[in-house]
């Protein structure tokens, strides 16, 4: 004997996307004013920052990278960094770059004003790292176009968006190492300082933050690197610089523009990443 159950009258359904449509969407547009204000800091300083970049002449943006590159990775990197420039230049592609820069510069700074305070108060609390792990372990695992989605909702559209989520994206590593590098800091050190009459303030500014200088780096390291990744998903939601360049040409079936603007990517990383890794092995 054959029994045959329809599905409908046995599958559980969850309401769970109707809930948030009517409930968490509703407060998200409402909240959109204040997150706007929270912003404004960030605003300013993108704004600054790409402004400054695109004024600085052309061939002095190009000798200070050069020299940069020269002083960690020696004459050959330099040479490099000179010919990518110049490369980035004669495609026309500066300004994209220049704007990408500043998005990058501005998520990083504020990674390192965030991570960092969060990475010491995790070093000295057991029970904050505890509850901080799975938040930051959930940040690293949710698929970067997520993030897309309350930025939207909070922020609109737009550079200013764009950063903030990239910020969210590129924040954990630098708040684990942080968190790390001073735990690895030895008791032997701030016994010493202790009987030198500093305090707890002091031993972390003059002991422990220069003992784990190498390992933050790191973590500052990884944060711009994922900023860069980040910033060019960002240009689905009118972000500009590179990643709307790839963006654009995709969309259009321009194969051309789209991989002289994954070039000036790829180039961009290269030059940040090899400078800002000697940087962490040389301190």
């Amino acid at each position: 004997m054959n029994f045959k159950f329809a599905p409908s009258d046995y599958d559980i359904y969850i309401p769970i996307s109707e809930w948030i449509e009517k409930n968490i969407k509703e407060w998200l547009f409402t909240q959109r004013p204040l997150f706007k204000k929270l912003s404004t800091p960030i605003d300013n300083v993108l704004n600054s920052l790409d402004t400054l970049f695109n004024f600085i002449p052309f061939p002095l943006v190009i000798v200070i990278f050069c020299y940069f590159a020269f002083k960690t990775n020696g004459i050959k990197f330099a040479v490099f960094t000179f010919l990518s420039l110049i490369f980035i230049d004669l495609v026309d592609l500066w300004e994209e770059s220049m704007t990408t820069l500043a998005m990058i510069f501005t998520a990083v700074i504020f990674c390192i004003l965030i991570g960092v305070p969060l990475g010491i108060l995790a070093s000295r609390s057991n029970t904050f790292e505890i509850i901080l792990r799975p938040i930051l372990d959930i940040m690293q695992t949710i698929p970067s176009f997520v993030y897309l989605i309350p930025v939207v909702m909070l922020f609109g559209v737009g550079l200013t968006p764009g950063v903030v989520a990239t910020i969210i994206f590129a924040l954990p590593p630098i708040i684990r190492l942080t968190n790390l590098g001073i735990r690895q800091v030895g008791k032997g050190f701030k016994e010493a300082g202790y009987s030198l009459g500093l305090t707890k303030f002091l031993i972390l500014l003059k002991i422990e933050i220069p003992l784990s200088l190498k390992t933050i780096m790191a973590g500052v390291n990884q944060t711009l690197m994922l900023a860069l990744s980040m910033v060019v998903i960002a240009a689905l939601i009118g972000a500009g610089g590179l990643g709307l360049t790839v963006y654009v040409a995709l969309g259009r079936l321009d194969i051309g523009s789209a991989v002289i603007g994954g070039t000036g990517i790829v180039i961009l990383a290269i030059i940040l990443d090899r400078i800002t890794q000697k940087i962490v092995k040389t301190r």
